[in-house]
């Protein structure tokens, strides 16, 4: 046997084999494209498909049926290469794959049928046209739509027939044949006969639901019965006793079986019965209940029968029978009428009950009283009583109760649990089905009157379920403060609701809040840590001492209000509070401060907001004279320069070199930051001869300048030039290397000079010296807290630390935490603190506040001094941006490459970390395209022009020629060798320096000393440490995103020194990524100005939106 088309199963029997769950996301799959190749091996019953999934590569699944019965596929086993293996959602939808092509083929196969009978009968012209618009209402489908055969429902009343004890066999089921003996409700399809009336035919509840189209009936009427029969339940057989042909609704689990019959008219499907004069209907909610009456005298018994209400119309529950335990149905078996409702209520047991006793209740008359005593109000909450000739006067029911028990447990947990409470005392659970109400919408109207007034307090939000009407929760329970809060501000009220008991159970404790304004006491104690005071704290609040350990941790925490022990509590949302809290969030983390509350000697300015808010303080002598001397740092003692320097002063530098030496003396680090050129290196040797002469001789220790590689011997010279009587040293190698051991150099000198690469490689031998001070000269290179120079930085043994850098800050404000972690490292003891109380609110969120904060922290610690405040008298600097049009073939091959680099980058952007080496690698690439083309292909684009190199000589012919003497700056040596080879050609002399140069000194004292007009210099090389006065013009080759970089450049010639006028020249190709980089380096110059200047706040960063914007066109 062999079957030639797609095979069908029925989604109920995929279901009973890979189970509901892999059914349903097999559905999804399926539904999303998900199988994407689907195979059918007619020969051996195989079915297979690639259905894609997680993995990179479809899973393939194979499916083996048996075609045992006629028509009728069954599932023998079900394989995937999925991580599951088997039966799983790729083979579910394997399997709906294929019943879906199933039915495609046979509907194909019905409309070909159709439209060639009805092409014989379509007028020519009118069947094109109506064929040409797609017309679904056009002659051909509307014959086959005509075509279609309907479906229907047909119930019946049915009943259980025994056999004969000798036959051996179970009962069979069959028509009831009188109306006592109904015992279940029927239902089946069934389609028109050729005769006009409902038929079965071979239409089974298996088959019904993929018969469609390819059985010639309307596809969304087959859905509905598929549905209608998976609905059914699982505790049951889908076809009960029925075999596949009938279903019973006694049983029906699936409370959209509503639902379903309503949706089934609007579809044209009807319901019917087995019989012409049958009618069936659908009525709204059905209530159970009991007709009291006295059928005789006034005295007479009381008769109680069981009924149901259904469309309006009392029924006897002798003709009323379950639909599950959310419906009726109700029959007149003579006229042969069937009305379905669904349960108005959800079903008690008394209802079910009520339902199944088929024969009144007869209560004596000498017992009607007790009836009405005992047992009426019970009988009266669960069913509809009712008197249906008035020969019972139905008594009125006392309201039901809402109780709610307040169970108060040790520390602090309060268990609310909330019930009815009926006649008798009887209690039923809030959202008991058992409850027994009299009124139901006037006592659920307490309940919601309950949950209103809990949610209208936050306090009592834990007790309900939010939503547009809040309900509340049948238990519930709170803790701490949220207990304190409920009971003290909502108890009272629950009180006073009407219907509403309140019971309490346990000893609550007096909980009431502390309103009164707390009364804060501080003091400081000096510490064995160097540069900390143990920080004392009382506070107290209506006479209450609240104890620092859990205020301190609600603090900590953020929480906005603490409960003490004895059941009191206050807000912390209070001003005295928030010195406290800000503290807390600068050092960061709790283990800081595990054994105490602490702030450091640089945290003076935070110490001020605690004076003004106490109404008590008491300070140690020796704090006392740190924050006497920070608060005064602009008034520092007026000290003469030490004699051993062999420099005269400029003012601002005599007024740098106090501050210094004040700091000092106090035994704190800072950073001075004054603008490039300013003598900073002089202001610090002066530090150091007055520290050397003010120490006795057994107190003298040498200090240590730490400088990049290339300034180490400037470094030194500089040393020797100005503080003559002090013995310079220049470590520039490792121990290993030099096989010295530093201590012996430290022995013989008073000033050591070394390199960031050389502190980094002998860390372990610097930090063994004790040094008199260090000295961080161009301290952004440990500007990365991360890294280990400023690692081996902070390891440093000296009681006096100094950052000198005109650039603090360059990218962003973690940078000058980096640096206060070494020179100032009780000021923000965490990084994580600082970065989520300062950096990151300050640059994502322009918070002003935030940055005025961090800047009065800092000031007593960092010194900055603008050229055009202190040095009036330097010559003025004028700065031009000249943009550069590039040569037609170079722009076109820039855009190129510009829309191959975008295309590859603004994927990878979002993950700018993971990969930030690409992503620079191509904006480099575009920045040296905008130079020269022949920096990238020197072979392919040689003989492309280059406009900058042109624009650059058609400037230097002219400085030269006047007698002028330029530095020429590029981030691309490869390009500074091109200008050196067209200098060359040209004949002019000039001076090269990159950091291959080896002969660096010799280089620069080439240039200031020779003749040499132009002095070429790669940015990185010659950014710092050189003092090239001689120059009065400066040309920027290619412009950067970090503006201290160029300003660093730059303030080579524009210096102290300095008696010419300075011509600055940066150069910009004007459609290239150089605009884009000017934009954002005018963006994040503000950074500096906001927080050393009075510019204004700054928000950003390198980010990837502004890799984007470089890229944009």
């Amino acid at each position: 046997m062999t079957v030639d088309t797609y095979p069908f199963v029925e989604e109920l029997a995929i279901a009973r084999f890979v189970g509901p769950l892999n059914l349903s996301r097999g559905r999804t799959a399926e539904r999303a494209g998900a199988v994407v190749s689907l195979m059918w091996d007619p020969a051996h019953f195989r079915l297979s498909a690639d259905v894609r999934g997680t993995a990179p590569e479809p899973y393939r699944s194979n499916v083996k049926l048996d075609f045992g019965m006629p028509g009728r596929a069954t599932i023998l086993a079900g394989a995937c290469t999925c991580p599951v293996g088997r039966n799983c959602k790729h083979v579910a939808a394997t399997l709906l794959a294929a019943a879906e092509r199933h039915r495609r083929e046979r509907a194909e196969e019905a409309e070909s049928a159709a439209r060639d009978t009805a092409s014989a009968a379509v007028a020519g012209w009118r069947g094109e046209l109506a064929a040409l618009a797609g017309n679904v209402d056009g002659p051909g489908d509307a014959d086959a739509t005509a075509a279609r055969k309907p479906l229907a429902l047909q119930f019946e009343l049915r009943e259980r027939v025994a056999r004969r004890a000798s036959a051996r066999q179970a009962a069979r089921d069959e028509p009831a044949s009188t109306a006592a003996s109904v015992d279940r409700l029927a239902v089946r399809p069934v389609t028109r006969g050729t005769r006009g009336g409902w038929i079965k035919g071979n239409l089974t509840w298996q088959n019904v639901g993929f018969q469609g189209r390819a059985g010639g009936f309307d596809p969304a009427q087959a859905r509905w019965f598929a549905e209608f029969s998976m609905l059914k339940g699982t505790r049951h057989s889908a076809f009960a006793e029925y075999g596949s042909a009938w279903i019973s609704l006694d049983e029906y689990e699936s409370r959209t079986l509503w639902a379903l019959l309503d949706a089934a008219p609007r579809l044209g499907i009807a319901l019917v019965g087995t019989t012409s004069r049958a009618t069936i209907g659908i009525e709204g909610g059905a209530v159970i209940g009991l007709d009291a009456r006295r059928p005789g005298p006034v005295e007479s018994d009381l008769v109680l029968t069981p009924s149901v209400i259904v469309g309006g119309a009392a029924h006897s529950a002798e003709q009323v029978r379950l639909i599950g335990d959310h419906g009726v149905y109700a029959y007149d078996f003579a006229r042969g009428t069937i009305t379905l409702a669904p349960l108005a209520a959800p079903l008690t047991p008394a209802g079910r009950a009520a339902v199944r006793r088929r024969s009144p209740i007869v209560v004596p008359s000498t017992e009607v009283a007790a009836f009405v005593e005992e047992q009426y109000a019970t009988i009266a909450r669960s069913l509809r009583l009712t008197s249906g000739d008035s020969s019972f006067a139905l008594p009125e029911l006392p309201p039901a109760t809402l109780v709610v028990t307040m169970h108060h447990e040790p520390h602090h947990v309060l268990r609310l649990e909330w019930e009815w409470e009926a006649d008798g005392g009887r209690r039923f659970a809030l959202d008991s089905p058992d409850a027994e109400f009299h009124d139901p919408e006037r006592e659920r109207l307490v309940a919601a009157s309950a949950a209103a007034l809990l949610a209208d307090d936050p306090a009592g939000l834990p007790a309900v379920m939010p939503g547009t009407e809040p309900k509340l929760r049948a238990e519930a329970t709170l803790r701490g403060l949220a207990s304190a809060e409920f009971t003290a501000r909502l108890l009272a009220r629950l009180q006073e609701l009407d219907r509403l008991r309140v019971e309490v159970i346990g000893d609550p404790p007096a909980y009431r809040e502390l309103v009164e304004a707390p009364k804060l006491t501080v003091s400081t104690v000096e510490s064995e840590r160097t540069d900390w005071f143990d920080l004392g704290v009382v506070v107290t609040v209506e006479g209450k001492r609240v104890p620092f350990g859990p205020l301190f941790s609600a603090l900590a925490k953020g929480r906005a209000k603490l409960l003490l022990i004895d059941g009191s509590y206050l807000s912390l949302k209070q001003p005295v509070f928030d010195p406290l809290r800000e503290l807390i969030e600068e050092a960061g983390s709790l283990r800081e401060w595990e054994v105490g509350l602490r702030i450091s000697r640089y945290q003076t300015s935070l110490w001020a907001e605690f004076e003004d808010l106490a109404d008590q303080s008491e300070t140690a002598v020796a704090w006392r004279e740190t924050v006497a001397g920070l608060r005064a740092a602009d008034r520092v003692e007026e000290i003469a320069p030490p004699s051993g320097l062999a420099m005269e002063l400029r003012p601002y530098q005599l007024a740098g070199y106090r501050w210094l030496a004040f700091l000092y003396r106090h035994g704190l680090g800072g950073i001075l930051a004054d603008d490039m050129g300013l003598g900073k290196t002089a202001q610090t040797l002066a530090l150091i001869a007055h520290a050397h002469e003010t120490a006795g001789d057994s107190e003298r220790r040498p200090f240590l300048v730490v400088a990049p590689t290339s300034v180490v011997s400037n470094w030194a010279s500089e040393a020797a030039r100005f503080v003559p009587g002090l013995r310079v040293e220049s470590v520039t190698a490792t121990r290993a290397a030099s096989r010295t051991r530093l201590a012996d150099v430290a022995g013989r000198a008073d000033i050591i000079v070394t390199s960031y690469a050389i502190l980094r490689l002998d860390a372990p031998e610097f930090a063994g010296v004790e040094w008199a001070g260090l000295v961080l000269d161009e301290a952004q290179f440990v500007k990365n807290a991360s890294s280990k120079a400023n690692a081996a930085a902070r390891d440093i043994r000296a009681p006096f630390r100094l950052a000198v850098t005109g650039t603090p800050v360059e990218n962003n404000l973690m940078e000058l935490w980096a640096l206060l972690k070494i020179v100032a490292p009780g000021l923000f003891p965490s990084g994580r603190g600082f970065a989520e109380r300062f950096a990151r609110p300050i640059e994502n969120d322009h918070n002003a506040e935030r940055l005025a904060t961090l800047r009065r922290r800092i000031r007593p610690f960092m010194l900055r001094r603008t050229k055009e405040v202190v040095a009036p008298e330097l010559p003025p600097k004028q700065e031009q941006v000249l943009t550069v049009q590039l040569d037609s073939e170079h722009q076109r091959i820039y855009d190129a490459f510009l829309q191959l680099e975008r295309q590859k980058l603004l994927g990878l952007i979002d993950d700018l970390d993971r990969n930030r080496f690409t992503v620079f690698r191509s904006l480099t690439l575009l920045r040296m395209l905008s130079l020269h083309a022949g920096l990238i292909d020197a072979d392919q684009y040689a003989e492309v022009p280059s406009a900058k190199l042109d624009a650059l000589f058609d400037q230097l012919d002219e400085v030269v020629a006047e007698g002028h003497r330029a530095l020429v700056f590029s981030q691309f040596t490869s390009f500074l060798k091109l200008a050196a080879a067209r200098l060359e050609a040209a004949g002019v002399p000039y001076a090269y320096l990159d950091g291959s140069t080896t002969r660096r000194a010799e280089v620069i004292g080439t240039f200031r000393e020779g003749d040499a007009p132009v002095f070429l210099i790669s940015l990185k090389a010659g950014g710092f440490g050189l003092n090239l006065t001689e120059a009065d013009y400066v040309f920027l080759l290619d412009p950067w995103w970090n503006p201290a970089s160029e300003a660093q450049a730059v303030d080579r010639a524009h210096r102290i020194g300095q008696s010419k006028s300075v011509n600055v020249y940066r150069m910009v190709a004007e459609g290239t990524i150089e605009e884009k980089v000017m934009a954002l380096k005018a963006r994040k110059a503000k950074l500096v100005s906001s927080l050393m200047d009075d510019g204004e706040l700054f928000s950003e960063s390198l980010t990837a939106d502004d890799i984007r914007g470089l890229l944009d066109g």
